[in-house]
């Protein structure tokens, strides 16, 4: 039952992805607490609406939250997952030696297929997975799989974002942000199987080949906030959904997640924890954990989703020319708005700014896109809609021709001619005054001479 519920979720969040843009709109809210990241992104799903952001453009190391761009070009690259059998050779595992990797168990002559990989490195975080599955791909060449993930990453609009390994270890070169991680998650989520992979506090398997094939084994999440049996519960949050944690010196504590309560769903990517120790005890305090807890309680109990605009609904107008008895065409909404807002907020708080131009001229056909309204709220976009004609309107030919003679004779151009010509005139009659006085003087003097 929980697999297929799961299965469920997955296919909604792929249907959302494909039916939403990549690119979120700000509506970055007053929390009214404070975190401990150095980077977060805080999206409603539903409306693909950014709640609250903190320093989303920083370049910050990801860590093991990596792996779900490693999952994309895995998942994308294999096409048989269940099918496709892979052993885990010595020159790919003794790559981790001495690099404190966080592993999955996997040994030097597995046979695992593709979705066990795919979970041993998901749930437990595992680097050695991770390995083999770029390996895999690559042909025995990881830096190309980890080509394919930095070429993924600039199609799905990243501009901070570069990998350098397929695991997330500590590199100058490898690095991303809290803005172009949810896009990558966001795309992830699309897939088959990620959702249900990452939502997972316990995997248990069997090799389907090598020495222990068939030998049972089970993994144990490292993402306490899914696991309220983890640590006694104290960082369990029951709407959580995964994602990944991730975590090494240079990176601090790093957590992508989603939570799903009252009919809305959220991602929250969190970047940059720092270490800290509670006073006179050895615990630490894991503070992407208790942000994105924190960030979703806000978010649950402070924001709804309100109506703004419907289709239809009247935005403006604007002045219409050659058009019989008709001097004015109302604008209408050309699809249905919703927005977050904070509960205790009406939804005629949005400012609606039109970008209209100043006349149109008929005909004009009903639905036919004449301008734009951007609607924001405490200074801030939140979308841009387009406004469209309420009616259709015919053109009426004699005003079109008096608009066209009247348009004529009131340009620019027509005026500078008309000046040009009547200075010409004026000069000409000066001249021809002038001419005429001269010629006029000539005959006197020639009269004056015949005496």
């Amino acid at each position: 039952m929980k697999k297929k519920l799961l299965k469920l979720s997955a296919c909604f969040l792929t249907l959302f992805v494909f039916l939403s843009s990549v690119t979120a709109h700000a509506a970055t809210f007053n929390i009214g607490f404070d975190t401990n990241c150095e980077a977060i992104e805080l999206v409603n799903l539903d409306t693909d609406t950014i709640v609250y952001e903190k320093n989303p453009d920083k370049r910050r190391e990801p860590a093991s939250t990596t792996k779900i761009m490693t999952f994309i070009i895995a998942s994308e690259q294999i096409k048989d997952l269940d099918g496709t059998k892979i052993t885990v050779t010595k020159q790919v595992v003794d790559k981790l030696l001495g690099t404190g990797s966080s592993l999955s168990g996997i040994k030097e002559g597995d046979q695992l297929t593709a979705l066990q990989l795919l979970n041993c490195m998901l749930v437990p975080s595992g680097n050695d997975a991770a390995l083999v599955l770029a390996d895999y791909v690559g042909k025995g060449d990881v830096d190309s799989f980890v080509d394919r993930m930095n070429q993924k990453a600039k199609a799905l609009g990243c501009t901070g974002t570069h990998f350098a390994n397929p695991h997330g270890l500590h590199d100058e070169n490898h690095y991303t942000t809290a803005r172009d991680l949810y896009k990558i998650t966001k795309y992830a989520m699309s897939l088959p199987h990620f959702t249900e992979i990452t939502s997972q506090t316990r995997y248990t398997y069997k090799p389907a080949g090598g020495p222990d094939a068939g030998k049972s084994r089970t993994l144990s999440t490292t993402n306490y906030l899914i696991d309220r049996n983890a640590l006694g519960g104290q960082y369990y949050y029951r709407y959580a959904r995964g994602i990944k944690t991730g975590h090494h010196d240079q990176s601090g504590y790093c957590l992508v997640s989603s939570a799903t309560a009252e009919g809305y769903t959220y991602l929250c990517v969190a970047l940059g924890a720092p270490d800290v120790t509670a006073s006179g005890k050895e615990i630490k305090t894991r503070g992407e954990m208790l942000d994105t807890a924190a960030l979703f309680r806000w978010a649950f109990r402070n924001l709804e989703l309100k109506s703004v605009l419907n289709t239809g609904d009247s935005v403006g107008e604007v002045k219409l020319k050659d058009a019989w008895n008709k001097d004015k065409l109302l604008l209408v909404a050309e699809k249905n708005y919703s927005a977050m807002l904070p509960s205790n907020v009406s939804a005629s708080s949005i400012i609606v700014t039109k970008h209209i131009p100043d006349t149109i001229s008929a005909p004009v056909k009903k639905g036919q896109v004449i301008g734009t309204a951007t609607l924001s709220y405490a200074n801030q976009p939140l979308t841009t809609i387009n406004l469209v004609a309420s009616e259709s309107v015919e053109r009426s030919e004699l005003l079109h021709s008096a608009n066209t003679v009247k348009s004529i004779f009131t340009s620019t151009w027509f005026i500078v001619v008309a000046i040009i010509i009547v200075l010409l005139v004026i000069i000409y009659i000066i001249l021809a005054l002038i001419y005429n006085r001269k010629k006029k003087n000539l005959r006197r003097v020639k009269k004056y001479r015949n005496m």
